[in-house]
């Protein structure tokens, strides 16, 4: 009898057995519930259990386990297992050297021995096993692992069983490489969700420290990063005799990336604030060492000034970042020229210095208030956000609080920070 699968291999010990088509049908019915089940599964533990207990079931008093390959080792690895009483999860063979099991995975042919008692490579195992067909599980054209089944009766697969089971034989293997690479992707998106949590927690570290107490003024701080890492950021730093800077930025970019170029540059400006007296100065030296540090099409914009507390005057600095908004008995942007944003290029930074006499406010912000979109995509913009702090009750918790209402209540695309500066 000519066979139908040109890459099996067989022992003859006896003639071929023929089934009849109805016990084939029912077979074939049987094991098109279990390729269902197997195809909604993803977890590989799950669809083993159900590979070896639907394919047992439909089959009938067998014996059916399912050996992977182990990467690491090149040994198969038996993982789930029914109907034996010798065998144990866990237990391995060698690739070539032990049994059906390792000469398939060596091959990469399935092998079926109609009487296993006159298979070279048969290994014993259950007394009441006489036939047995171990068939590869391929993906990629690489044997990840065998499907064994074991029967009582010789000769006990036609070849039209032998052919669905090879057919099963492929749901199995793309069913166990989805559930790998689900299970990868899980691993890898937990890892991510640590390490973003992690740099989180060193944000809020760095940020929800109390602002300083400085006589005569007092210092409101929002900060609503869009993700779980933020590229905006604000700082306090001491100058000492009774001068402080007060930095806030916007880094380009969103998510990992721009919040370890912002830590980077907030060490930068930390270490550079107290050699130089001016803003103007210190953002002209913290760009140039930003130029050379950045990767290309990476910038940060800044508004930087010098708080003297005595004369109560505060001298600011702006790296492309939007205009402080003053606010006193109206509103009114300040005229506050710009130098290229840090990081693109060699640029000076006109400086302006202003009177915080009291009553007196000033907000620094980044754009993702200002260009915070409502459902008709319209922008919060510069009008909204005067109007707000035309309020005499307006604060920065309210300011954040007012534009995630005008969004709608949906996620913000982008940071949104705020620091406001009271004279009293």
């Amino acid at each position: 009898m000519a066979t139908l699968f040109p890459d099996v291999q067989t022992s003859h010990a006896i003639p071929p057995r023929i089934h009849s088509s109805g016990d084939f049908v029912q077979t074939l019915m049987k094991l098109q519930r279990a390729t269902h089940l197997i195809a909604s599964a993803l977890d590989l533990e799950s669809i083993l259990d159900r590979v070896v207990n639907d394919i047992a079931a439909s089959l009938g008093n067998i014996k059916v386990a399912i050996w992977l390959r182990d990467g690491e080792t090149d040994d198969m690895v038996l993982q789930e297992v029914c109907g034996c009483t010798v065998c144990q999860k866990g237990m391995r063979l060698q690739i070539g050297k032990c049994g059906m099991v390792g000469h398939v995975a060596a091959t990469g042919r399935m092998r079926y021995a109609r009487d296993v008692h006159q298979d070279a490579y048969y290994i014993a195992c259950e007394p009441a096993t006489n036939s047995e067909v171990s068939i590869p599980l391929k993906a990629g054209g690489q044997v990840i692992g065998v499907l064994c089944v074991d029967h009582h009766e010789i000769d006990a697969f036609s070849e039209d069983q032998l052919q669905v089971l090879q057919a099963l034989a492929g749901h199995i293997a793309i069913a166990i490489e989805n559930a790998r690479l689900f299970m990868r992707e899980r691993c890898e998106r937990e890892r991510m969700q640590r390490e973003s949590a992690d740099a989180r927690a060193i944000q809020q570290a760095l940020f929800l420290k109390p602002v300083p107490l400085i006589p005569g003024f007092a210092f409101e701080t929002a900060w609503h990063p869009a993700g779980d890492v933020a590229g905006d950021w604000f700082d306090f730093i001491d100058l000492g005799q009774q001068r402080y800077g007060i930095a806030l930025a916007d880094v380009s970019g969103k998510g990992m990336s721009a919040g370890l170029l912002m830590s980077a540059t907030r060490a930068i400006l930390r270490s550079l604030a107290p050699l130089y007296a001016s803003p103007a100065e210190t953002l002209e030296h913290l760009n140039r060492i930003l130029t050379e540090d950045f990767p290309p099409g990476k910038f940060v914009t800044m508004v930087y000034g010098v708080l003297d507390v005595n004369s109560r005057e505060l001298t600011l600095a702006s790296a492309g970042h939007l205009r402080p908004l003053l606010i006193n008995h109206h509103c009114a942007f300040l005229d506050l020229d710009t130098g290229l944003p840090l990081g693109l290029g060699a640029s000076s930074y006109p400086q302006c210095t202003i009177t915080l006499s009291p009553g007196t406010k000033l907000l620094l912000y980044t754009d993702g208030i200002t260009e915070a979109m409502d459902s008709n995509e319209e922008d919060y913009g510069p009008a909204r956000l005067i109007e707000h702090f035309l309020q005499s009750d307006a604060c920065v918790d309210g300011l954040i609080a007012e534009v995630q209402h005008f969004g709608g209540g949906s996620d913000q695309s982008d940071d949104a920070t705020a620091v406001l500066i009271r004279s009293r």
